[in-house]
């Protein structure tokens, strides 16, 4: 993907970013994210009880490897800002998990450009306001409004 100007990101706001391409949600992702957050919960990662117990027919993704899965989606989707080398998460103003992930389903990321501020220093806040959407659901399975900095280096006077 072509990097885009810092003036065309600017006239963009308001406007779709880019959808991300699907990717499955599986159970081997859930059971490493489990691992690594030490969150083994039997919704998540015990498929015959979740069957048995819950509402879900099965296990479902934590909400935050949903939302993690973000950072990956984004970088496939959104362009990079030329000269804007470095990218930090600085967080969200909101941030709503709105329907469970089920083992196996399909998600991808809807980007809008909600805000974009170039600052003398070189950093650029951006905001995008974030749904990721499950394959065949009404519901999204998170909506948010993600706050990241780019930082371009200034151009010496």
């Amino acid at each position: 993907m072509n990097p885009i100007t810092l003036d065309q990101a600017l006239s963009g706001v308001g406007q779709e970013a880019g959808i991300s391409p699907w990717r499955i949600v599986t159970q081997e992702m859930i059971d490493k994210f489990a691992d690594a957050t030490d969150d083994h919960q039997f919704i998540h990662c015990d498929p015959e009880r979740a069957a048995k117990e819950t509402t879900f027919g099965g296990t479902i993704a934590h909400g935050f490897l949903t939302l993690s899965l973000l950072s990956a989606m984004a970088f496939e989707t959104i362009p990079r800002i030329d000269g804007a080398d470095i990218g930090i998460n600085q967080g969200f103003d909101t941030l709503r998990f709105v329907a469970p992930v089920k083992t196996g389903a399909r998600i991808r990321s809807r980007f809008v450009l909600a805000k974009i501020k170039a600052r003398p220093s070189g950093w650029i806040e951006i905001a995008h306001d974030v749904t990721i959407e499950i394959e065949g659901s009404l519901k999204p399975a998170l909506t948010a409004r993600w706050l990241t900095l780019a930082f371009i280096q200034p151009e010496e006077a």
